[in-house]
């Protein structure tokens, strides 16, 4: 799990709930801002074209259409920059082709 240094991240309790848990921690450094960038773009359009435009009947409602909207819409047609302008899928596809 990589998260900024926030004490809801670093505190005592935090760390003995994952050190149970098959998760490993890390931190971004003091002051990398660049770090989350990428996750709070993803968060930026997911409310803007998805949460804000909708109202669900329940949590499983929300997740099943928040699933398809990632899966079905920001994974195949959503192009970025940090990938050359492609999508996640034709990033994907292109790595695992090179890879094999």
């Amino acid at each position: 799990m990589h998260t900024d240094l926030g004490t809801q991240y670093t505190s005592i309790e935090a760390e003995k709930y994952l050190r149970d848990k098959p998760i490993i921690q890390s931190f971004s450094n003091k002051g990398n801002s660049y770090d989350n960038a990428c996750i709070e773009s993803f968060h930026a359009i997911l409310k803007k074209k998805e949460i804000y435009l909708n109202t669900y009947q329940s949590f499983v409602h929300a997740r099943l259409i928040l699933f398809q909207f990632i899966e079905g819409w920001y994974y195949r047609n959503r192009v970025h920059s940090s990938i050359n302008y492609m999508t996640p899928i034709e990033y994907e596809s292109l790595f695992h082709s090179i890879a094999c």
